[in-house]
């Protein structure tokens, strides 16, 4: 199926900023690589401010809950600007949005890292939010035209590493640093020195076409009335709320129900979310080999959502609890690599394919703020049970979404 989008004209290519008059024989893996550990740095950007929170706290003499809109923000931007970024990526090319992005989240870090008080530092997050959202919706349309059709599905796969790789180096690296400008400062050389090697690796071609407000509308209109892409944002949602519905409180399910100290509820914590990449990895291989796309988002729901109704239930030994968070987090990596996989295949042209991730990642973020607050208010309420209840539907949901994407890559084929 994703050999369509090789037979697609030059047209669309040179519009995604990347393509020539043909497609690539054979895939840039050097292209690849750098471009997914832009990804990498792009989510550092997200988890060095959780892991600060404390020294954070610590300075300014905030409440938590103040200082929680440096990580929210970047949900909040992602919500509101997936598909304009990436209409923008369509318009300039997907390789300047890159590099773009890279350089807005190092002027942003080292803005922050220089920040007096916290209405800078909130400000240069901004900055830091739009640069993360402009990579995140470049980077697909990249890996397309750089990546052969029977790479395709693998490249894919890595890229979809990049969120759990980031956000568990950033829990493993953040605890050395005793100055969180520090961890600022060097988030910020890292951004630059992707963007270096970004602009040296990521082929040149021509720009894309002129853009303007008239062909940015439409393109956006094309993709919201497509049923395929919006399946896929149905189904990013739906994953978003159950993984954050359990990681985004694991480190205190673990400190109450197995009494786990802080730092031992940490590691946990990490090593939970970082099995999650082999989950993303395995998905590129099972779909190099034809594996089914709706078989696996289906099959991962369901293994998610009996594991997190075993979680939340508190029915099993202590081990055993935690051995199904890791199989949660463990299968429902296949998901998001089986999602943007699928986005080259469902978006209406091939050039369109930027705007179908950014709706993703709109997707994605809503589930990611619906999640925590939904399952946070019911455990409040009603206990940890209750929890069990929400993400189990969630799953049968997200099910029922994965079976109508059949009718809409049937008739990509």
């Amino acid at each position: 199926m994703l050999d369509r989008q090789d037979s697609a004209s030059s047209a669309p290519d040179a519009q995604l900023g990347i393509g020539a008059n043909s497609p690539r024989p054979r895939t840039d893996w050097l292209a690849v690589g750098v471009v997914v550990a832009a990804g990498i740095v792009a989510a550092l950007q997200v988890g060095k401010a959780p892991i600060a929170m404390p020294l954070l706290q610590a300075e300014f003499g905030l409440d938590l809950a103040t200082l929680g809109w440096l990580a929210s923000i970047f949900a909040v931007l992602g919500m509101l600007g997936g598909i304009p970024a990436g209409t923008v990526a369509v318009g300039v090319g997907a390789r300047r949005v890159l590099l773009l992005g890279l350089l807005a989240a190092g002027v942003g870090s080292f803005l922050g890292a220089a920040a007096p008080g916290f209405p800078l530092l909130l400000a240069s997050r901004v900055v830091e939010g739009l640069g993360f959202l402009l990579i995140v919706v470049a980077g697909p349309a990249i890996l397309q035209r750089v990546a052969s059709a029977a790479r395709r599905d693998i490249a894919m796969a890595l890229w979809s590493c990049f969120m759990p790789a980031g956000m568990a180096l950033a829990m493993l690296a953040g605890p050395w640093f005793a100055d969180w400008r520090v961890v600022w400062q060097v988030t910020g050389g890292l951004a630059v020195a992707a963007m270096a090697l970004a602009a040296l690796t990521v082929p040149v071609v021509e720009a894309g076409r002129r853009p303007s407000p008239g062909r940015l509308a439409e393109d956006a209109g094309t993709v919201l009335s497509a049923r395929g892409p919006q399946l896929l944002a149905l189904c990013f949602v739906l994953y978003a709320l159950m993984f954050f519905a359990l990681f985004s409180f694991l480190p205190v399910l673990l400190m109450q129900r197995m009494q786990a100290s802080f730092t031992s509820a940490g590691q946990l914590s990490a090593l939970a979310g970082a099995v999650n990449i082999i989950g993303n990895l395995v998905a590129g291989l099972l779909l190099a080999r034809g594996v089914s796309r709706p078989g696996l988002i289906v099959s991962a729901n369901l293994v998610m959502g009996l594991s997190a109704v075993g979680i939340f239930l508190g029915l099993l030994p202590d081990a055993a609890t935690y051995l199904l968070c890791l199989l949660f987090s463990l299968v429902g990596g296949l998901i998001p690599a089986t999602l943007l996989a699928s986005a080259p295949v469902l978006a209406p042209a091939a050039a369109l394919t930027p705007v179908v991730v950014g709706l993703l990642m709109q997707g994605s973020n809503l589930g990611q703020v619906a999640g925590p607050v939904a399952v946070g208010g019911i455990i409040e309420a009603f206990g940890w049970p209750a929890a069990a209840w929400l993400v189990g539907t969630a799953a049968l949901l997200a099910t029922a979404t994965a079976l109508a994407l059949r009718g809409a890559l049937r008739r990509s084929a």
